[in-house]
């Protein structure tokens, strides 16, 4: 096992990282901008270095600064948490030329499957139903001609994108030449990486990700599905688990699906394969994230399964232990993320109790929310027996919460599990769309 563990991110992840460390028995470093100084994670690590001043692209995202800051303080590897560079292949090389574990996948992984065109043909090629699309294109005539043979409606996506950014729904020939050069920017001041390409829109559906752990030996544990389909311009707002609109039998399916493809491409440690699932009960794969989910809470919370820990010690050589029979998924378990809506300084904060609630937050009486980064807060996660339940719960606890100082999304949040689409469970990814 590592002995001394870099947290290459900040807010409620680097929180969640370091407990896991502390409760591992690994020393902790925590890295901060100038305008977190002063907040939780920096307080828990077992040692905090400054990296540069508020702006990310000067702290957070830079590489060469959070390298040394690993060499500095002896530190063996890098968690790099979600968002900044959990997935960017360049840092992943720079550890591994330095001597620091990456806790993810190796670069030469991510070089194959953060191509999201060409994680589609990886894995068609392992065995998985994959939506149409095409490869990374060169051109708008290259792209007029492609959406042509797929089919209008088609979506316009970045190559390099993620959190729901660089995404279009093309409905027409003269919408895409508009929206082309458009896009093709964006994607390069965003991503760094102009690329975009084009994929059957498969419409209406649901947001449907599968959360994997393998080893190095080839061992893939698949600790079901999440279902993501609350959402408003591609980002997430309420997550669940297991998704009331899969079957057993469709659950059991999908699971030998994945398990099979994965060993196929080779990867080690954490990861979600994302799917929509059609009308007719067909599952598409879109793409694969090659790190920790933001949601990654919900699958721990149904199935009693550390992922933080998993991830660690499976970038550290350890095989996993349980089987996949062995993985309970019995119960409900939904999530919701509290979102900043104005920035200011937190008066007074109430956190929900109770037998299984759960609040991950870097929130403490007296910290300062900047415009600096995003906008979550925290994320409420609470588990029942029954899906019934486990709304009547969440309710309960979105009451119960309190965040003063700032504009906060509570009451949306209160108001969109109460809708009668989300207690019968059957909504989808046009949630959103009316409210």
């Amino acid at each position: 096992m590592f002995t001394k563990i870099l947290i290459a991110n900040r807010g409620e992840i680097a929180v969640r990282i370091i407990r896991a460390c502390k409760e591992m028995g690994a020393a902790s470093v925590a890295v901060y901008s100038e305008a977190d100084r002063e907040t939780l994670h920096t307080a828990l690590a077992d040692e905090s270095i400054c990296i540069g001043p508020a702006s990310a692209s000067d702290s957070y995202l830079n590489a060469e600064r959070i390298i040394s800051a690993a060499l500095a303080t002896g530190a063996a590897a890098i968690h790099p948490g979600y968002g900044f560079l959990s997935e960017n292949r360049d840092f992943a090389e720079l550890c591994e030329k330095n001597g620091i574990a990456f806790i993810g996948p190796s670069a030469a992984t991510m070089k194959s499957l953060s191509d999201k065109a060409e994680s589609k043909k990886l894995m068609k090629e392992a065995g998985l139903p994959v939506i149409p699309g095409t490869e990374a294109l060169s051109g708008v005539e290259e792209a007029l001609k492609e959406a042509e043979d797929i089919g209008y409606p088609v979506m316009l996506k970045a190559r390099s994108g993620g959190g729901g950014r660089g995404i279009r729904v093309i409905h027409d020939r003269e919408e895409l030449q508009k929206a082309y050069a458009t896009a093709e920017a964006e994607s390069k001041a965003a991503f760094g990486d102009g690329a975009l390409y084009l994929e059957k829109y498969i419409y209406p559906a649901r947001h449907i990700e599968v959360q994997i752990l393998a080893d190095e030996s080839g061992q893939v544990l698949c600790l079901g599905e999440r279902d993501c389909s609350v959402q408003r311009r591609h980002q997430k707002l309420i997550e669940e688990s297991p998704s009331p609109a899969v079957s057993d039998a469709q659950r059991e399916g999908l699971i030998a699906l994945v398990r099979e493809a994965v060993p196929k491409i080779g990867y080690v440690g954490a990861g979600t394969l994302e799917f929509l699932l059609d009308p007719q009960g067909n599952f598409w794969f879109m793409e694969m994230n090659l790190r920790l989910q933001v949601e990654h809470g919900v699958t721990e919370m149904l199935t009693g399964v550390d992922l933080v820990k998993w991830q660690i010690r499976t970038a550290a050589g350890i095989a996993l232990k349980q089987k996949q029979e062995e993985i309970s998924m019995t119960g409900s378990c939904i999530e919701c993320r509290i979102n900043a809506r104005s920035t200011g300084k937190i008066t007074a904060l109430h956190i929900p109790g109770g037998p299984f609630v759960r609040f991950d937050t870097y929130l403490v009486q007296g910290v300062e929310i900047t415009p600096f980064y995003d906008s979550l807060l925290g994320k409420l996660i609470v588990y029942a027996g029954t899906r019934e339940e486990a709304v009547r719960k969440m309710k309960a606890a979105l009451c119960e919460l309190v965040i003063e100082g700032v504009e906060t999304n509570l009451e949306e949040q209160l108001a969109l599990v109460g809708e009668a689409e989300f207690s019968d469970g059957t909504y989808d990814l046009r949630f959103m769309e009316s409210r």
